[in-house]
Order: structure tokens, then sequence, then C-alpha cells
């Protein structure tokens, strides 16, 4: 208590009401190669949609990583994904050149001040799938509309024609909107001296002149010929001056901004706008009415799914400056800018995927507790394995290499496969491993495919945290049958599951009318012990998890009788509560002065020594059929 120096009222709270908190054991994790995402990074992603909007669909490269990810996402909704950096992958430019922008915090620190010199845009993350895009930026009144381009300067003209000749051409551009005196506009596709092909405005952008139905009337020698910009109807006005440039003195300072998708590999369709932004500023500290930035650089960065700015147009100037007392040239020509050279790169190597996976090595900054091995090698698994053992909060998911079980036609062999695999990995309770390969639906693709298990495995358990506890079995008829299995490629029978068991495989078999079913539930450590099951050591992790967090509070605490009472007080209630919940069968809390003698309290310790007894999952049954004669009693042959 505090020393009080004069008369007075010392009011103090003491918080005694501290618990174990919830902990999360259900949170997956996987990097993988995606076509598409932020690279390097750890993604929160909660179902299949989001992963698809996020990294993009699957293709022959790349499916094994996302159905990983995506079949996890059948029984939980809570993943963590880092897209694996492989090799040559790109973000598409305007100049073409490589670079790889990774996630935005890269952007930041080395492409937000036009760094890059790839041009005025790039892709928001690296991948082919950038090379759909274009941008086009209309920065002034006079690139949106000119009323009287040029005149009319053939006579001959007649409905249906899909040639037009004017006086001049120049300034005239494929995509342009032209009226020629009357109601009617029309689209140009090409430009040739002085002869502007067109089709209808209201056909398809992607028409050609041989699908055209031509001019809705004859235009009048010698009439005006008013041009404008392709996207002008998708805005209210021309850029002009924005209410905060022109209160401080400036001018000409906005532009309105389209991305298109260009070839239709994004959308689906040839020419859809994807974003727009109206009247965003050329002055880096433009404000909307409602205070956020509108200086086009920062509204691309916080707006756009697509992309990045990454320079300004080399025509204008000033472009960046402040608004005040500033006239922003007026470019008189629509910037269009089709992206490319982004790539997908190569196969990701097992280094490159080990560098993805570390993203989730820390334990206190990254909250995963089943770790998906997706697709890889014994060195991949075994990497794995020291970053789950390293956490001691998590544990691997691994299936078998494909070569081992698609495409095998002996299941003698298969099962050999599966058990020389894993008998080259390192015994660990860390680890889960499964016999095998699932065949599934890509309605991505429209095709079917053989994808690893492990994804699957991670997701039950996941499941069994959400329909009962951690320290249960996800294996079994009740909580282990496996979604969307059309078959297995390796469909160990009895004698096949025997031999895998021993070699601490967990075979997954199909039942008739059963379903796909996850048929054992053994971790990778070889020694006989409460360990080498997946509830003991799930429940482990969720009592160590809980209760390691709940004692960082009494760091700096005096180690007395009161602080160890304290801890005893808050884990024991804990205890009582998991053992109601059938995850023990008994416990002991050993903290006082037997464990925390002077010694360890001068050396500015303190130690508490909890005991449990785990409950057992059942993996063998025994049933006993007892014929007896008519006239015996039960109660004789009972006992």
């Amino acid at each position: 208590m505090a020393f009080q120096v004069s008369p007075g009222v010392l009011v103090q709270e003491k918080d005694l009401t501290r618990i174990i908190p919830a902990v999360s054991t259900s949170i997956g994790a996987v990097a993988g190669q995606f076509t598409k995402g932020p690279l390097d990074q750890v993604v929160s992603i909660s179902s299949e949609q989001e992963l698809v909007s996020t990294f993009g669909t699957p293709n022959l490269t790349n499916f094994e990583s996302f159905f990983s990810a995506a079949n996890f996402l059948q029984y939980s909704n809570s993943l963590r994904v880092v897209r694996v950096q492989n090799s040559s992958v790109s973000n598409a430019t305007e100049s073409g050149s490589t670079v790889v922008i990774k996630n935005t915090q890269d952007y930041q620190d080395n492409y937000s001040a036009g760094q890059g010199s790839v041009g005025l845009w790039a892709a928001r993350t690296a991948g082919a799938w950038g090379n759909n895009l274009k941008i086009e930026s209309c920065p002034s009144a006079t690139a949106y509309e000119e009323t009287a381009k040029t005149t009319i300067a053939d006579a001959a003209m007649a409905v249906g024609d899909t040639v037009v000749t004017v006086s001049s051409g120049t300034g005239f551009n494929a995509g342009d909107i032209v009226n020629f005196g009357d109601q009617y506009e029309y689209r140009i596709i090409s430009v040739a001296t002085n002869d502007l092909t067109i089709v209808r405005k209201e056909e398809p952008a992607y028409y050609t002149a041989s699908d055209s139905s031509g001019l809705h009337s004859a235009p009048t020698n010698g009439a005006n010929v008013r041009r404008r910009w392709r996207h002008y109807d998708l805005f209210d006005k021309a850029p002009g001056t924005s209410p905060y440039a022109s209160a401080r003195g400036g001018s000409g300072d906005e532009i309105h901004i389209v991305v298109i998708d260009e070839d239709g590999g994004i959308s689906g369709t040839k020419g859809d706008v994807l974003e727009t932004y109206d009247a965003v500023s050329k002055a880096s500290d433009a404000k909307t009415p409602q205070g956020d930035s509108n200086y086009y650089p920062n509204v691309i960065y916080n707006k756009s799914s697509y992309i990045y700015w990454m320079d300004h147009n080399s025509s204008g100037s000033n472009w960046g400056s402040a608004a005040s007392g500033t006239t922003f040239t007026a470019v008189t020509t629509v910037s269009a800018v089709s992206l490319a050279n982004g790539s997908d790169g190569s196969t990701a190597t097992t280094g490159q995927k080990k560098t993805a996976y570390e993203k989730f090595q820390d334990a206190e900054t990254v909250d995963v507790g089943l770790i998906i091995a997706g697709d890889g090698d014994a060195t991949h698994i075994d990497n794995l394995i020291t970053i789950a053992e390293n956490r001691k909060d998590a544990v691997v998911f691994a299936s078998p290499e494909r070569s081992d079980v698609v495409g095998v036609a002996d299941a003698n062999t298969q099962k050999d496969n599966v058990i020389g695999f894993f008998n080259g990995i390192r015994s660990s309770s860390y680890v889960v491993f499964d016999s095998g390969y699932k065949y599934m639906y890509d309605r991505y693709n429209d095709v079917y495919r053989y994808v690893p298990l492990n994804g699957d495995m991670a997701g039950l358990a996941a499941r069994t945290d959400l329909v009962a506890d951690a320290w249960y079995s996800p294996a079994g008829f009740n909580r282990g049958i496996v979604r969307g299995a059309v078959k297995l490629a390796f469909n160990p029978q009895k004698t096949h599951r025997d031999e895998l068991y021993r070699a601490r495989v967990n075979p997954v078999a199909t039942f008739p009318g059963q379903g796909t079913v996850l048929f054992g539930d053994k971790t990778g450590l070889s020694a006989p012990s409460a360990f080498d099951r997946i509830n003991v050591r799930r429940l482990f992790i969720t009592l160590e998890k809980a209760i390691s967090t709940a004692s960082k509070f009494q760091l700096f605490e005096f180690n007395d009788e009161f602080t160890r009472a304290n801890f005893r007080n808050i884990v024991e209630p804990f205890l009582r509560e998991v053992q109601g919940r059938r995850g023990i069968t008994d416990f002991l809390v050993v903290c006082d002065e037997t464990n925390n003698t002077g010694e360890v309290v001068d050396r500015n310790e303190f130690i508490a020594e909890i005991f449990v007894k785990p409950a057992r999952s059942i993996n063998f049954i025994t049933l006993q059929f007892i014929a007896t004669r008519t006239g015996v009693s039960f109660d004789e042959v009972a006992g």
C-alpha cells in the first residue's frame, strides 16, 4: 500500500478475478504457389470464395497448394495463407520491365515515391493475371471532349457505311467516341490517315467493322465532328479544378482513371470496366470534403484491388506538388496503358517453401495450430516439423508424395511406397501422417484431380474443435468423414491398414455406404507414449497454451505464498473444467515452497508443476459373444 504523507482517504483496487483465457488451436496455416495475391505475407482467409478473390483460381501448376487450402476451408473458416515467392515471378507493368512488388509494405518501402522506373502503373500483385489490365486516365477537359475536332469531308456517305472520311484524322484514336452532328454516337475501331472506321456505340467494345451495321444516318458534308473519351459516360463531367485546389489558388488538378479487363482474363469479358476513380487530384495534399486524401496515387493505393501507381505522366508538370497556387499542366491526350510481362514464375522449390512457412515461426505474433504441408518431399515435411516443435503449439499434417500412390496400380506397392516415404521422416509428436490422395472435382477448370489429403486431415481436427474439443480424436465415423472425395488413389484394406498403423501412418479408407474416413489417430512419434495419439498431443497444446498465457501475468510479481496461491486458484478451476469435459481423468498442481525453494526464489524464478492424466481414445474394440446352456444362470457365468 502506498504511504500517505498527509491525512486523506486512499482507494485502491486489486483484481483477483483472473482466469485462464480461451485459446484457439484450430487456426490452419498453409503456404503455397498461387497465381495472384501478396507475396511473403500472412493473410487471413475465411472462405474458399475469399481464397479465390485473394490468391486466384487453381491451374495445372498450383492445384495441389490451392486445394490443400480450399479443402481445409470446407471444415473451418480460419486459415492463414502465405504465397510462396518463387523464381521469375513478376508484376505486370507498363514498360514490361521485370519488377516484383511483394506486398503493400514492400510497395510503401520501395516504390510509393515513384522509384520503380517501370512506367505509370503496375499490377497490384505478381502474376500473369496482370497482363489482362489496361489503365486509361483522362487528365483534362480537352482529353475528355472536343466539340468541333474536325469536319466531315465526304458528301457521298450513306446509311450502313463503316468508314467515315474527315478533314483531319489527327488526334483521333481507336476507342474514341465520335458524333457527326446528329443524335447518334459511334466508337472508332481504327484510324487510317483521314478515314475513321467505326461501329455503333451501343455495340460491344470488341466488335469489328464486319460486325457493325454502320451509320444510323448519313452525315452532312462539312458537319462538325465531336470527339469524346471512350469512357466519358462513366463520369458526370469533364475533369477540371477541384474545390480543394480552387480554394487555394490552384487549377487543373482533377483526373479521371479507369481500370479495364482488356483481354477478359479477370472478369471473363473483354473490355469490362473493373474500377473507376472520379475527379481524383494531382495535388499531393488534396482532400475530399470528408477529409480523406484525394491525391490520385494515394486513392489508388487505398482503394484499388488491381493496380499500383508507379509514376506521373511525364507530359504533365507540377503533378505531385501541393495545391496552393499551383497550375497543373492540362495534358490534352488520354493516357492508355496496357500492362505486360507479368509472370507466375517457375515451380516453387523446397527452399522457397521453407522461407514462406517460416512466416509462421513466431508463436507470439502469428497464432496458428494446424500446419498444412500441401505437396512436398521429406525435406519439406521435416522443415515444417522443426517449425511446429519450436512453436510447441501447432501440429503438422503431411501426406506422402504424389508418385507414391497416384498412378500406381498395385495396392501393395502403394502401401510399401507410403511406409518407405514416412520411414525417412524423423519421429515427432508434432506431426500427423496420412495415407495418400483423394480424387475430387475441380470446378474452376471442370476436371477431376488427385490432391493430397493433409488439408482435409487438418480440417477434421479443426472441425473436431468446433463440435467437441481439441482433446477429442478427429478420426472415426463420428468426426472423421472426409468431404468431397470421389475416390482414393490408395484405398487401404485391413491388412494394409495394420501395416500402415504400425508405421505411424493414419489410414484413410472408403467404406461402402459410409464414406471416406480417417481411420487412425496416431502422431508421428515412434516411441510408445501417450503423445503418440493426436488427441493427447492436442490436449497438451491446449493446456500449455492457455496456462502459459495466463502465467505471463505472474511476471514481476513477488514469489511468495500469496502469488503461488493465486496461481493455483487460476489453474485448478480450469483443469477441473477440462476434466468435466472429458479431456483428463485427474490432475495435480504443485506450486508451493516445496518446488519454490529459497534458492529458486533467489534466482528470480517461479516454478509450477502440473500433473495430468490424459483421457485416451479407443483404438481397439473387443466384443466377446458367449453361448450358454438353457438352464445356466447368467450370474454364474458373467463373473
